[in-house]
């Protein structure tokens, strides 16, 4: 099986519980969420699909993960939307290498693979998680845009486990705004619900990502939408 990669790097992990350690990054291209916010547009957006798709089997990337980063590096299979493929193959392939890997998901699918870890995003406003992916799902990260993006993302996790921890991460625009709706919104529920975790994306303050030569270096708009920017 060949998988269509979008790009590839190694840096670190910037959100959630595994924050601050080295991961290389698998990217594929392909998503229908087409989230107005996502800061991977060139992942499903007609307008910037990049050039460099590439269609890659496992072992083949599985020899790029090798040469590209140490061993103890963990492989995150993100996107678009990695569930739309069946990685039993690529699951297996990084298995043999002593790699660890973690997938990033909006649960719209059933998940075909052995993962060692399960970062689940829900996009209520779009195609909600299965409730399968949830039961599966190790943490949540709750992406906010407007306040109530947070109960609307609470009310798709029906089976969550209860050692799953949630996450509520600000949208990128929104955490860097003067505006601090968002922000006070999470912090007061994270307040009023201790299971629920403040989150950042960290990698971007530090750019962490660009320093790769691999990483899609594009000034790609949030959602695709010129009119956002960043």
């Amino acid at each position: 099986m060949k998988y269509p990669v979008y790009e590839r790097f190694y840096t670190w992990q910037g959100e959630g519980v595994h924050l601050g350690r080295a991961a290389y990054f698998i990217r594929l291209y392909g998503c229908p969420q087409a989230c107005p916010w996502c800061d991977s547009a060139g992942t499903w957006h007609r307008d910037y699909r990049p050039d460099g798709v590439t269609l890659m089997g496992a072992d083949e990337l599985a020899e790029v993960v090798r040469a590209e980063s140490p061993d103890g590096a963990v492989v995150v299979v993100t996107g678009g939307e990695p569930i739309l493929f069946d990685l039993n193959p690529l699951t297996d392939a990084l298995h043999a290498l002593g790699r660890r890997v973690h997938i990033e998901t909006s649960g719209i699918a059933p998940l075909r693979g052995e993962l060692d870890w399960v970062t689940l995003s829900p996009k209520p406003f779009g195609q909600p998680p299965l409730p399968e992916v949830v039961a599966l799902a190790d943490e949540v990260k709750i992406i906010v845009h407007d306040p109530g993006d947070i109960q609307a993302g609470l009310d798709t996790l029906t089976g969550l486990r209860e050692d799953a921890v949630i996450w509520l991460h600000p949208e990128w625009s929104k955490a860097r705004e003067r505006d601090l709706s968002v922000l006070n919104a999470i912090t007061q529920a994270v307040k009023e619900n201790p299971r629920l975790r403040a989150g950042y994306q960290m990698h971007k303050l530090y750019r962490a990502d660009d320093l790769d030569a691999h990483s899609d270096k594009r000034l790609i708009p949030l959602g695709g939408n010129a009119a956002l920017g960043y």
